[in-house]
């Protein structure tokens, strides 16, 4: 019998952090106690008034409109004013079971050719092969902060003969880097893609976890071309393992914002969203209404957990570092992509050249758990880069905490080893090592 399967999809596998994330927790099931570094998700408790709102809410079980509660979309709007300085149209947005279903019918309907950047988030070249296009992939290095730059991204288009429709999917801040590209950089870039017609897709979905608070949003600069990616998952902690026994009347909650000039584009994705998911589950979006229109606890919930994230992110660099390993120093999100350069001698000598085997050598002799760079991250096999999720902490004490001691003070010294002492563990861990490794 001939295959059932598209003869481009043979040996398609699963979301390859989703696989990783489960043999981890097996392990740690088994009774191995393991340093895991390798799955993003927030270890913060759900903003207090979505808990609440959603309790109020969890009896709603009507069917919604397709596109999001209109009241929804406004409060979206208002949210990204407030936050972004760009005033967007409630009737461009539109809501979904989360962000990642509404990039892949993008991809789906889209006319043209991708172009995915490397590194970049596991799942979007395997969501561009499922939606039958051929993935064009640009590389970066550490040299520029693991960013695209005008003249690379023109050289590129030139290069591969791009001259047709074209998409390009960019992550600020970036996963798995934590890299972020500053308003200057995304200036220069809208230029070329402004003159090369390019669509952007900008997942933004760690915006609010810009450290430094001062995130620069592409729709500001290049409004026409760009569709605004994002979602309440990684922020508000609303994804469906934070939401604890919640999870059971509702499930992640995304959505885009098009420009006008896309319409057509827009409402051909809403007709496909209809075929699809129907609509975001009805208490979630209700729940979304009310946390959205509580300004004050959600500007209150984004100042201390980004200012949390912020001081763990300047440890792990700090200390990786401090051993000879090479990483930029994260600006935003959950990430950051050491690489292990400095040991590759040593591992040469016991027959270690993958970054795969690397991580084999950290998970069986130090007890961590790090994804490698390579395949996955769309980094070539040979090269030791590793994406470090330093999230595997209880973020409900450090929360807490870092709203007694308050704003207008600095957390302390102690803090990190006492509210997100399983980060420091692992990392002392890694450390040891590399030490040991060097000594070899």
């Amino acid at each position: 019998m001939e295959s059932l399967v598209r003869r481009d999809l043979v040996g398609y596998s699963s979301a390859s952090n989703l696989s990783f994330n489960e043999n981890i927790k097996n392990l740690i099931r088994s009774g191995r106690k393991i340093h895991h570094f390798g799955f993003g998700q927030s270890p913060f408790p759900v903003v207090g008034a979505a808990v609440e709102a959603l309790k109020d809410n969890a009896g709603r079980s009507a069917y919604l409109p397709v596109a999001g509660l209109p009241e929804l979309r406004e409060e979206i709007c208002s949210f990204h004013e407030r936050h972004d300085g760009v005033k967007f149209n409630p009737e461009n947005v539109i809501v979904a079971p989360g962000s990642k279903e509404l990039i892949f019918l993008a991809l789906h309907v889209f006319n043209g050719d991708v172009i995915v950047i490397s590194p970049c988030w596991t799942t979007y070249k395997p969501q561009v092969l499922l939606a039958n296009h051929k993935p064009y992939v640009i590389q970066t290095s550490m040299d520029t902060q693991w960013k695209i730059t005008p003249h690379g991204f023109e050289k590129f288009l030139q290069e591969n003969e791009l001259t047709g429709n074209k998409l390009l999917i960019m992550n600020n801040p970036d996963n798995p880097t934590g890299t972020c590209y500053t308003e200057s950089e995304l200036r220069d870039l809208s230029e070329v893609f402004r003159r090369n017609n390019v669509i952007v897709i900008s997942d933004e979905i760690y915006s609010r976890l810009n450290y430094a608070d001062n995130h620069a949003t592409l729709p500001k600069l290049y409004p026409e071309g760009t569709i605004l990616s994002t979602s309440l998952s990684k922020w508000a902690s609303a994804g469906v393992g934070g939401l604890s026994l919640l999870f059971l009347i509702c499930s992640q909650l995304g959505y885009h914002v098009y420009p006008p000039e896309l319409s057509d584009f827009r409402e051909v994705i809403r007709s496909a969203a209809s075929n699809t998911y129907t609509s975001a589950p009805s208490p979630m979006q209700y729940a979304a209404i009310e946390m959205f229109k509580n300004s004050k606890a959600c500007d209150d919930y984004i100042s201390h957990t980004k200012r949390i994230m912020g001081l763990v992110a300047d440890y792990c660099h700090r200390e990786l570092t401090s051993v000879g390993l090479k990483a930029v120093k994260p600006g935003g999100g959950f990430y950051i992509f050491p690489d292990f350069e400095v040991v590759r001698a040593s591992l040469e000598k016991r027959g270690i050249t993958t970054c795969s085997q690397m991580c084999e050598a950290l998970l069986d002799e130090a007890s961590v758990a790090l994804m490698a760079g390579g395949p996955a991250f769309l980094r070539p096999v040979d090269e030791l880069t590793t994406r470090l999720c330093f999230v595997n902490f209880d973020g409900t004490e450090a929360l807490s905490t870092s709203r007694k001691i308050g704003l207008d003070k600095p957390l302390p010294n102690d803090f990190l080893l006492e509210y997100c002492g399983p980060v420091c563990a692992g990392i002392e861990s890694i450390k040891t090592w590399v030490t040991k490794q060097l000594a070899n």
